[in-house]
């Protein structure tokens, strides 16, 4: 008789749990369920209580993290890591300050200039719906644009006012906000310094307090995540605001280099260039209508050649998320920790993903590699209470003719 497969093992948490009756079950979901809230709670006031701390050694660690690729490229060909960390330390402050001293400025007037603009083009915005609303009568169309023209005319105009209002005391506010910071920048760029030195001590020093089996597969998973993801959006990023810039400068659109820039930054994050871009075009369509279309389509031109063209070749599908989810982790990431949250949220998700496949997947193998063991068994056992069962064959019934000559013999 072949014995039945075993089951393969289960854990010990999954044993206690199915122990359990249906209402201790429901006792120990309302006991987890207060401690994940309060735990949660105590979370957000360790992390509001040490933010400044937390967020400069986040920054400085994603600084770190990316300038790191190119010192380590230099390091394979012979540069010392210093001498290379010195220099793209270097070179990257001269690219900040050099983009700071002629991008920034720039767009900075043009936004004190759109902001004073606002207001005309609010008037321009009511003027034009005013048109359509007049060729909407003539036609004998059923729609009428009164009440659109009203409350722009009363809440946008007011509110758009109100933001013109503190963002003409910006460069003071930037001024103060710089001198209270001041601090925390520079705290940032020693950290980032000290960490692109030493970064791979430290992260080994880290990943050794993981279990033995899951160090290398977690710091590949990680390392591989944040840099793909990070390259392949900063690149994609620069790319949108470059043919952005570039269409919106030969189109003769108002505030092209603002616009351009505005919708770049926007695309470093999911969705970001999607949302840039339609509050452009609103923007814009106050103003001219007709030109709005127009940037619409070659805004989105642009979008088509990045995504399809360029995306591909760069990101190479790097998070492996539905959109859905990617959407969720970003709304949780600025719910967590604001703009910064927002950064490193798709990221994040991508880690916690490839965990969850890594454990499940180890599960599979534990399971297929338990199974195959107990086929083993099985068929051993099989093997072995096999010879008990079989009957004399037919072949060893007949009498052995070199025997019988020998019993003859003897008798003669």
């Amino acid at each position: 008789m072949v014995s039945s497969r075993p089951s393969p093992p289960k854990s010990k948490l999954l044993n206690w749990w199915e122990s359990l009756t249906p209402l201790s079950r429901l006792l120990v979901i309302a006991l987890a369920a207060p401690l994940t809230v309060l735990n949660a709670w105590a979370f957000s006031e360790i992390f509001g209580y040490f933010e400044s701390l937390f967020v400069i050694l986040l920054v400085a660690s994603l600084l770190a993290f990316l300038l790191s690729y190119p010192v380590d490229w230099l390091e394979q060909r012979g540069v010392n890591r210093a001498q290379a960390a010195i220099f793209v330390f270097l070179l990257t402050i001269f690219v900040l300050v050099g983009v700071g001293v002629t991008l920034v400025p720039l767009a900075f007037t043009q936004a004190q200039q759109l902001v004073a603009r606002l207001p005309e083009w609010i008037d321009s915005g009511q003027r034009q719906l005013v048109m359509i609303n007049e060729r909407v009568d003539i036609v004998g169309l059923p729609l009428s644009l009164d009440g659109l023209i009203a409350q722009i005319n009363d809440r946008l105009k007011a509110n758009l006012q109100n933001i013109a209002g503190k963002t003409l005391n910006v460069a003071l506010n930037l001024t103060v906000l710089t001198v209270v910071r001041l601090l925390d920048v520079l705290l940032t760029i020693v950290v980032t310094f000290y960490l692109l030195l030493h970064s791979k001590d430290i992260w080994v020093s880290l990943i050794q307090w993981l279990p033995a089996r899951i160090q290398q597969p977690f710091s590949q998973t990680l390392r591989s995540s944040f840099q793909n993801y990070f390259t392949g959006q900063i690149i994609l990023a620069t790319c949108m605001a470059s043919g952005l810039i570039s269409v919106f400068l030969l189109m003769k659109v108002p505030f092209g280099l603002l616009f351009g820039l505005t919708i770049g930054l926007m695309a470093l994050v999911p969705f970001g260039g999607s949302v840039g871009i339609g509050l452009v075009v609103f923007l814009v369509a106050l103003r001219d209508i007709g030109l709005a279309l127009q940037v619409l389509a070659a805004a989105l031109i642009v979008q088509q050649i990045v995504e399809n063209i360029i995306a591909p070749r760069v990101l190479s599908s790097v998070t492996g998320l539905n959109p859905f989810w990617v959407f969720i982790a970003i709304l949780t990431g600025a719910r967590i920790g604001g703009l910064l949250g927002v950064v490193v949220a798709v990221p994040t998700a991508v880690v916690i993903k490839e965990a969850l496949t890594s454990i499940r997947s180890v599960r599979k193998a534990d399971e297929i590699q338990h199974n195959t063991h107990a086929d083993r068994i099985t068929k051993d056992h099989s093997t072995i209470i096999k010879p008990n069962n079989e009957t004399p064959s037919p072949t060893n019934t007949k009498p052995n003719p070199t025997s019988t000559e020998s019993v003859l013999e003897v008798k003669e």
